[in-house]
Formats: C-alpha cells, sequence, structure tokens
C-alpha cells in the first residue's frame, strides 16, 4: 500500500456518505409528506432545502471516500486523479451556494410571517376572553357583611353580551348590578363595556339606582345603535339602613330569600334605550342577616330542552331547597342544572350573581 494513511480517511469519508446518505433519504421522505398535504409551505420549503443540503454533502463524502481510497493503493499519478473529483462537490457548492442562501432566507423570512399570522390569530382568540374578563371578572372585591358567589359561562358567540359588577359608591354602601346586551358580536360587547362603567359614575352621583338607570338611558339612548337594547338590574345594599334599593330595567326577576320565604323583584322600568324619556322607580326591602339575593341573565331562565324553557320556578325552586348554601355552590348548582335540562349546549351568556348578608 503506498499511501496508507488515506485508507481511514477514505474509509472516514465512506461512513459520513452513508450517515449523511440516510439522513437524506429520511428527509426526502419527509418532503414528499409534506408537499402533498401543504404544498408550498414554509415546512415543506425547508425540507426541501434540507435534503438538497445533506444530498449534496453525502456526494461529497461518496467522492472524497473514491477518491482517497484509490489514492491510498495507487503508484500511478494518475490515479491521483480521482482524489481531484473531491472539487466537483466543492464547486456545486461554489456555484450554487447562493440558491441554499437564498432558500434559507426564504424560509426565514416565511416563518416570521406565519408566526406573526399565528400571533394575531393568538391576539384574535384571546381578546375576547380578556374583555370577558372585564365584563364579568373572576374575583371580586370582598366587603365586610356580605359574601358573593357568582359564576358566568360565555355562549357560542365569539364576544360576551353579558355582565356584572359589584363595587362601594359610599362610605356603608355598595351597588350589585348585573346586565345582558342584546345581540352578538364586537358592537354589543362594547356597548356593555360602555354601561358597566358610566353606571358606576352615576350610582356614586345618585343615591337611588333608578335615578341613575334614567340618566344612563338618556345618554346610552343618544349614542348607542338602536338594535342595542340593554336589560339590567342594579342593587344597592346600605349597611346602616340594614335594605336593599333595587331598580331593574326590562331584566329577568331577582329572587330573595327573606323571612323563610323565596320573592321575585321583577322589572321597575323598560329595557335602556328603548326610550330616552322612560322613567324608572325603585323598590327599597328590609334585610336581615342570612338573607340572600340572586341575580342572573336570561341565559339561564332560557336553557332549553325542546321547546321548553329551564325558567324562572327552576331557579326559584332551587334557591329555596338550599337557601343556606354556599353562595359559590349555588351559582354553580343553578348553572349545572341548566346545563342538565338543556338538549344540547347553552347557546347564550349565562352569567349569575348571589350576594348574601352576613
Amino acid at each position: 500500500m503506498v499511501r496508507p494513511l488515506l485508507l481511514p480517511v477514505a474509509a472516514g469519508c465512506l461512513a459520513a456518505a452513508i450517515v449523511w446518505g440516510r439522513s437524506a433519504m429520511h428527509l426526502n421522505r419527509a418532503w414528499r409528506r409534506i408537499t402533498e398535504g401543504a404544498a408550498g409551505s414554509v415546512s415543506a420549503d425547508l425540507a426541501r432545502s434540507s435534503y438538497r443540503k445533506e444530498l449534496h454533502t453525502t456526494l461529497l463524502y461518496l467522492v472524497a471516500a473514491v477518491a482517497f481510497g484509490i489514492a491510498s493503493v495507487s503508484k500511478d499519478f494518475h490515479f491521483d486523479i480521482p482524489a481531484y473529483l473531491v472539487f466537483i462537490p466543492v464547486a456545486l457548492t461554489l456555484i450554487y451556494g447562493h440558491r441554499f442562501q437564498d432558500e434559507a432566507r426564504m424560509a426565514e423570512e416565511r416563518t416570521k410571517l406565519e408566526r406573526r399570522a399565528e400571533e394575531v390569530l393568538s391576539q384574535t382568540e384571546l381578546a375576547p376572553r380578556r374583555w370577558a374578563a372585564r365584563l364579568a371578572p373572576e374575583d371580586l372585591p370582598v366587603f365586610e357583611g356580605y359574601e358573593v358567589g357568582h359564576v358566568y359561562e360565555a355562549g357560542t358567540g365569539l364576544m360576551a353580551g353579558d355582565f356584572y359588577d359589584f363595587f362601594p359608591v359610599g362610605p356603608r354602601r355598595l351597588a350589585a348590578v348585573i346586565g345582558d346586551v342584546s345581540g352578538h358580536g364586537i358592537e354589543p360587547s362594547i356597548t356593555a363595556f360602555q354601561v358597566k362603567y358610566l353606571l358606576r359614575v352615576f350610582l356614586r352621583q345618585y343615591r337611588d339606582p333608578a335615578q341613575a338607570f334614567e340618566e344612563l338611558n338618556k345618554l346610552m339612548a343618544a349614542g348607542s345603535r338602536p338594535e342595542d337594547l340593554v336589560s339590567m338590574c342594579t342593587v344597592v345594599f346600605d349597611a346602616d339602613a340594614r335594605t336593599l334599593r333595587i331598580a331593574s330595567a326590562g331584566h329577568p326577576a331577582a329572587w330573595l330569600w327573606h323571612d323563610g320565604e323565596v320573592r321575585a323583584l321583577r322589572a321597575t322600568g323598560p329595557l335602556l334605550t328603548l326610550d330616552p324619556d322612560a322613567s324608572y322607580h325603585s323598590r327599597e326591602v328590609a334585610l336581615e342577616p342570612g338573607d340572600l339575593l340572586l341575580l342572573y341573565t336570561d341565559g339561564l331562565a332560557e336553557a332549553r330542552a325542546g321547546g321548553q324553557l329551564f325558567g324562572e320556578d327552576r331557579i326559584a325552586g332551587i334557591l329555596r331547597r338550599d337557601p343556606g348554601a354556599d353562595v359559590d355552590t349555588l351559582c354553580k348548582t343553578l348553572l349545572e342544572a341548566a346545563r342538565d335540562f338543556a338538549t344540547g349546549p347553552l347557546t347564550d351568556d349565562v352569567a349569575i350573581l348571589a350576594i348574601r348578608r352576613t
């Protein structure tokens, strides 16, 4: 053997060619599978580019193995020529290297574009959840003397139109609000947001929730869309007077557990934005320790089993059956009962608020 050191070099090149060749085969199959399902995608481009590069590397090592193998046993200078064949893949690299780089850059750019598109889609999916968290927050403030339970479940629409709130309106006065804007989509959701936070302002300005409703109704009727009708119930709890004062704008009946019985507190005026000159009145009720007020949106009462509605009577019956239940448990029980009753998924948003004086 004339050049024994070249033989292990040739063997190493052959082994490398086998490794890169097998990798190229796998990438070729992957490229073809991706092309069948998503031709022209970034994944297909990357797979094709990787396959070509590994095929090129396989060729380089294979030619080098042959060249060094022949050169290791040859005395004739002419048999060194195969070694020069290594320059063929080197030349191919120099000739087509810019294509590899261009493909890599294009794949990188397309990956960036797809990532941006995914981020936009992610924000689009996340926005309704964050918006709903503003309208119906998971965490409500804690106030001494009151226990508050709540639950919210979005319907099949993209954006929520139901909302609730619980906040102070004076040193010893708290307001609970629940409402529902008709329709589905972004516009009713924006209206719900406006109504919720404008009412905060008016309830701090006017002690009577009915007067706050009248001012809010005039403002909303002048600027909102005619189809954005709002049903809403507002209750102001006065710790010193031991009362609650309730006003309801076309909202489903609130249920009050008081003095061993359940009583309905029904609407005290029409839907908001229906008539800019509408008048509202409020009702004051004594509130004792252990009394509980239940508020909800119509998605609960209107859960359907065929042509039959879940209805107010079932809601009152669940409250009557266990008025001392934990407020969060009561809300979840009502929601589960409506789900079990309905023959399909609840299509409308459902918001439930339960407040007990301790």
